[in-house]
Parts: C-alpha cells; sequence; structure tokens
C-alpha cells in the first residue's frame, strides 16, 4: 500500500506542469509584413520628394523636358481604377471568409484577376514608352519614371505572388488567416501607395 501511494507521488511529481498557451496579439506573418512596410513607405517617400524636386526646378517649368513623350495619364488612370477595386475586393474577401471560406472564393478569384490585369497593362503602357523614346537613360524624366513605377511594379508582383499563394490555400481549404492578413496587408500598401505615385509623376 504504501508503495503505490509512494508510486502516484512520484508520478505526480515528474509530469509536466500545463501552462496556459499564450495567444499572439499580432500573427508573426503580419508584423513582420508591418515592419516592411514601414520602411518601404520611407522609400518611396524619399523618391517621390526627390522627383518633386527635379520637376520643380525644371527649365521653364516645362514637363516632362522637351523631346520626352508625355505619359498616358488617361489610360493608367483606367489601371489604377483596377488596381483599387482588387484592393476593395480584397477586404470583401476578408469579411467573407470569416463566414465561409468557399464563399470567399469568387471575390478573391476577381481581386488578383484585376491585379493580374494592372500589371499586363502597365507592360503594355512601359513597352509603348519605350518605342516613343522614354528609357533610363533619356532624361532625368525617364530615370525618375522607371525607377519609381519600376520599384513599384516589382513590389506589385511579389505581393500578387503572395496573393496567389493563400488562394491557392484558400481552394484547398488550408488558408489561415494569418497568411491572408499578412498578404492583404502587402497588397494593401502597393494599392494605397500607388494614387500618389500616379499623381505625382502622371499628372
Amino acid at each position: 500500500m504504501l508503495m503505490k501511494e509512494t508510486l502516484a507521488v512520484s508520478e505526480v511529481s515528474t509530469s509536466p506542469i500545463s501552462r496556459p498557451q499564450r495567444r499572439e496579439l499580432i500573427p508573426s506573418g503580419l508584423l513582420a509584413v508591418s515592419i516592411f512596410i514601414v520602411t518601404e513607405v520611407m522609400l518611396f517617400t524619399g523618391f517621390i520628394s526627390a522627383f518633386m524636386i527635379v520637376k520643380g526646378r525644371a527649365v521653364g517649368g516645362v514637363w516632362p523636358p522637351a523631346g520626352q513623350p508625355l505619359l498616358p495619364a488617361e489610360e493608367t488612370a483606367i489601371n489604377t481604377a483596377a488596381l483599387i477595386l482588387s484592393g476593395l475586393l480584397l477586404i470583401v474577401t476578408e469579411i467573407v471568409f470569416r463566414k465561409s471560406a468557399k464563399a470567399a472564393i469568387a471575390p478573391f478569384a476577381v481581386s488578383l484577376v484585376l491585379g493580374g490585369w494592372f500589371v499586363v497593362a502597365q507592360g503594355i503602357e512601359w513597352a509603348a514608352l519605350l518605342e516613343q523614346g522614354l528609357t533610363l537613360t533619356s532624361s532625368a524624366h525617364g530615370a525618375f519614371f522607371y525607377t519609381i513605377v519600376g520599384f513599384h511594379g516589382i513590389h506589385v508582383v511579389v505581393s500578387l505572388a503572395a496573393l496567389i499563394f493563400c488562394f491557392v490555400r484558400l481552394v484547398m481549404g488550408i488558408m489561415t488567416p494569418g497568411q491572408l492578413w499578412g498578404a492583404q496587408a502587402f497588397w494593401y500598401f502597393v494599392v494605397g501607395i500607388w494614387p500618389l505615385i500616379y499623381w505625382q509623376v502622371y499628372l
């Protein structure tokens, strides 16, 4: 009897102590993306500020410089609307996802299509401008255009790839809210900063 009691005490004393799991206030993925976005905002702010200074000092106030083509502001306005609509549909996706993962597939798919359309349309725009003589070395106009818009384009492609990854996992039924939030945050960044770029560079 004494041996059984001793054995029971021994088992209790050596059993691992259960500790309550700490709940993350912010998913680690979302936190990492948020920190990255802050640095990117500072970088784009520097690019746009430098562009505004050079544009403001243009000889005779003429911009773009003589011999350089005008940017297609009207066509790009349509691309801008498509990108903004993509961001709005991603908000709808997150709201619907809370209630039904399957119901979130449709708005997510349309958001991806609009984002892809923006990339393709901007690529066509670049090809046309290159044919018209606007290159990275043709003038300060070309240098700033391809640096700012091109850098934003790289961010769009990377962000779109992250969203596609999430979409595939959503279709498979294994996407987590944290994955969606991280990809969303990055997409909101590229969508949110584009109107500023469009306003300063194209108009």
